[in-house]
């Protein structure tokens, strides 16, 4: 039968190798349970800035209770059972003996103020790695009808995020983040293949189209031949040069593009098979680059905020400069999907008419119908 731990046994609240932010946060409760007056010096400290729930319970526990005055200092043992009693009600395991052992775990009092200042920033970096969590789900959560807007929304939410802790912590001479970056995040290769093929099909087939889509570039394409193609036809097309899947095979063969694996013919069949909207499947790669970069942006950050050498300082110049990244996609992607600009000279046209009011006929007086001499009134007695 298993053993149900007892009141004053001392249950496993910490982890097998606790970090440095756990005896941060057994040193502040230790100083705090010996000097209960120091709980002032450590205003702004939240319960849930605590890794452990055992230890967010203790820390309300102290606050709910009415720290002892001046005097009442013998009754110090009295403050402790209360805190313990209004502490279990959240953390039923929570023993006296665990107590002891956070009084016995703080080296200094006074030095109370930096410990809690070791557990503001453990759960800064904390909070971090949970926004950044919400930004990779959301870039791959394929129910929502509108994926990059709704994964631009939770990259808007870490930014907000990063802006509050950089008000709370104050800025200070450092280097950027020595952690090595995750390799980038790729689409689905079968998908994102198909679509950028599509593309490249119809590019020729709307030459128009195609020289508008400054917006995607070459770092957009999965398959980096499909990239090769594009620059070669968007570089023929901006330079007014002629078009067609032979002068692009040979753009291709002047860039290198060929020694990618496509062959020729493969390249001419290509470009040559295609009809339809370009825009439509530049649309949907850019897309799915933008989902891409998103994963990738929110596994640097995650990166940086796992890394027990990146101090809390870095962790947030570095991620400000991955959502930097990231929002250069989401300029391009705005661009590509603005509406279409109305014609000026039609807008003014239409202004101009609805300062003047609704157009309407002249009145005028009907003219008097002709009538036939046979219809006209006899005149007897009228001498000619």
């Amino acid at each position: 039968m298993p053993h149900t731990p007892e009141p004053d046994d001392d249950p496993p609240f910490e982890p097998a190798e606790p970090t440095p932010g756990v005896f941060a946060e057994k040193a502040l409760l230790g100083a705090l349970l010996l000097d209960p007056a120091r709980l002032a010096d450590v205003s702004g400290l939240e319960p849930d800035a605590f890794s452990n729930a055992t230890h967010g319970a203790l820390f309300a526990a102290m606050h709910a209770v009415p720290a002892p005055g001046t005097r009442e200092t013998r009754a110090g043992l009295d403050w402790l059972n209360a805190v313990l009693a209004q502490a279990r009600r959240e953390a039923p395991g929570l023993s006296a003996s665990y107590l002891h052992t956070l009084i016995s775990a703080c080296p200094r009092v006074e030095h109370a103020s930096a410990y809690a200042a070791m557990v503001r920033a453990e759960a800064a970096r904390r909070s971090i790695r949970r926004h950044a969590d919400r930004l990779a789900q959301a870039a791959d959560d394929t129910t929502v009808p509108d994926p990059p807007r709704h994964t631009l929304d939770a990259a808007d939410a870490l930014a907000r995020h990063l802006d509050e802790l950089a008000g709370h912590f104050p800025s200070h001479p450092g280097s950027l983040p020595r952690t090595p970056p995750p390799p980038p995040s790729a689409a689905d290769p079968d998908v994102a293949v198909e679509e950028e093929r599509l593309l490249l099909a119809t590019a020729l087939a709307r030459p128009e189209a195609t020289q508008a889509m400054r917006w995607l570039t070459v770092e957009d394409f999965v398959e980096p031949v499909h990239g090769g193609l594009w620059q070669c036809l968007t570089g023929l097309l901006h330079r007014g040069q002629p078009a067609d899947p032979v002068t692009v095979l040979w753009e291709a063969q002047q860039r290198g593009v060929l020694t990618s694996g496509i062959t020729p013919a493969e390249v001419v069949a290509l470009l040559s098979e295609g009809a339809g909207a370009p825009d439509h499947w530049g649309e949907q790669v850019l897309g799915r680059a933008l989902l891409a970069r998103a994963r990738h942006t929110a596994a640097r950050i995650s990166a940086y905020a796992d890394d027990p050498a990146t101090t809390l300082y870095q962790v947030l110049t570095g991620s400000r400069r991955a959502l930097a990244d990231l929002s250069a996609v989401r300029t391009r992607w705005q661009h590509a999907t603005r509406p279409p600009k109305a014609d000026p000279a039609a807008t003014a046209e239409s202004a101009v008419a609805a300062r003047a009011g609704p157009r309407t006929r002249p009145t005028t007086t009907p003219p008097v119908p002709l009538r036939s001499p046979a219809a006209r009134p006899a005149t007897a007695g009228r001498v000619p």
